[in-house]
């Protein structure tokens, strides 16, 4: 089978969100000579994308949109020690922490962001909701070069981000990571005042946001992200 056949059947496996069908795919390519990353990049990345922006227009609802990123990471899954014994690069190098700030329980947007995330080849951890910044500093410390994005629906809880911010600052953690916040009171303008690394409107955006970030950044070793919400 050609790339392009397979390309056209992982297109439609992401679209109707069946993770045994893209698991079969991403064997498939591999068994037939096509490299991991182009897997990835060529055909899984587009696939997710085209059904992130049916999602954005609203075509299809959020249970849709899930189903898709789990057939993607699913096939992520399979292309990893592929990836890892090719030098990935980026796809299995960078990895991205993601959680809504103290005081805001909002769980959604952040999680669907963290699936957009992951199954675009990066490793994610997600730290849930209510997220103490001492959590956000640590995560840093543990894992070294990163990207954070932070999360808040609220307009009460936007402050957190900033402190979230001065804390790395204080702990010299700053230039090793980017970050990048969002969610439905967050604005360009705000993400400026606070001094973040950038912000999107949307899923799709985050997601794409968060692996510009990523690749601006030394990675760490052994360890592979706007509207985040």
């Amino acid at each position: 089978m050609a790339a392009n056949d397979i390309y056209e059947e992982i297109m439609q496996c992401i679209a109707d969100g069946d993770e045994d069908w893209a698991r079969e795919l991403a064997q498939k390519g591999l068994d037939e000579g096509v490299s991991p990353l182009d897997l990835i990049e060529n055909g899984f990345t587009p696939a997710l994308r085209a059904v992130g922006e049916r999602w954005d227009t609203g075509s299809i609802f959020l249970p849709e949109m899930i189903l898709s990123a789990d057939a993607m990471k699913a096939a992520v899954r399979v292309l990893q020690p592929a990836l890892q014994e090719a030098g990935g690069g980026a796809h299995d190098m960078k990895t991205c922490v993601v959680g809504t700030v103290k005081g805001d329980i909002h769980d959604i947007g952040k999680s669907i962001v963290g699936a957009l995330v992951e199954a675009s080849g990066l490793a994610v951890i997600d730290l849930g909701t209510n997220v103490e910044t001492e959590l956000f500093v640590n995560a840093v410390r543990e894992r070294g070069s990163c990207v954070i994005g932070l999360s808040a629906l609220l307009t009460t809880t936007m402050v957190e981000m900033k402190i979230v911010l001065d804390e790395l600052a204080k702990a010299g953690l700053r230039n090793q990571v980017r970050v990048a916040v969002g969610g439905a009171p967050v604005t360009q303008a705000f993400a400026d005042e606070i001094g973040a690394d950038g912000y999107a409107e949307d899923g799709m955006s985050a997601m794409h946001l968060i692996q510009e970030l990523a690749a601006g950044l030394d990675p760490a070793p052994g360890e592979s992200m706007s509207k985040v919400a």
